[in-house]
């Protein structure tokens, strides 16, 4: 599998790609692809936030759960979707809260938050594949034992990380994250069905920037 993956991450994660569990979660992948599925992202964007967020230049964390599983849409980015697709559900909500939250944001047309992750926001989720119009048809392969394995890398190796998790999927990640050493903003998911119940009003993306500011670090440019 040809993957884009910055050096930084293979430093810290080479032993876990050596594990059985990966090998399986390959093998699995190849038995896919012959028996004739279609698999996103693309290959060479599985790891896409690996590749523009360096380990040690992660600021913030924003975990997702799957995969868009539509034409065109997912590019290892949670989240986003390539230019070009149709803003997601959930995303627009993300747009409405930040339009309420940050002076002068401007709605984009569009729903790539690629500059966001070379800001150093990773934008993880917790399954990095998913079989064509089938939701959550990875779950439980493999990806989840590595996406855990990045969190609590970053919790032991890194300090004053920001973790947003919206909605109970990612915030069953907290007890991999050690809250001494990192900040948690938790909220409602910002799906539809959810984003009235809590995620509307958390005010996390200024709160992120104070937080950063009040570390010496540079804030998040949410405009994109």
């Amino acid at each position: 599998m040809t993957v884009l993956i910055n050096e930084s991450w293979k430093a810290v994660l080479e032993d876990e790609f050596e594990k059985p569990y990966m090998k399986n979660l390959n093998a699995f992948l190849q038995k896919e692809k012959q028996e004739g599925k279609v698999i996103f992202p693309p290959d060479p964007l599985i790891f896409n936030a690996f590749h523009h967020t360096p380990f040690d230049e992660v600021k913030v964390v924003i975990l997702g759960q799957d995969p868009y599983h539509g034409n065109g849409q997912a590019h290892g980015l949670s989240f986003s979707v390539q230019k070009g697709v149709s803003v997601p559900p959930s995303l627009r909500s993300i747009y409405k809260e930040l339009q309420s939250d940050i002076p002068d944001f401007v709605k984009p047309q569009h729903g790539e938050l690629t500059s966001w992750a070379d800001q150093g926001v990773l934008l993880l989720n917790a399954t990095l594949t998913v079989r064509k119009g089938a939701p959550a048809s990875h779950h439980k392969k493999g990806w989840e034992l590595f996406t855990n394995q990045v969190i609590k890398t970053l919790s032991e190796k890194r300090t004053g990380l920001v973790f947003l998790l919206w909605g109970k999927n990612a915030q069953a990640k907290i007890p991999l994250i050690d809250g001494e050493k990192h900040t948690i903003l938790t909220a409602a998911h910002p799906s539809p069905y959810s984003a009235h119940t809590g995620f509307f009003g958390c005010r996390h993306f200024s709160k992120t920037n104070a937080i950063l500011k009040k570390q010496g670090q540079t804030p998040i440019n949410w405009q994109v």
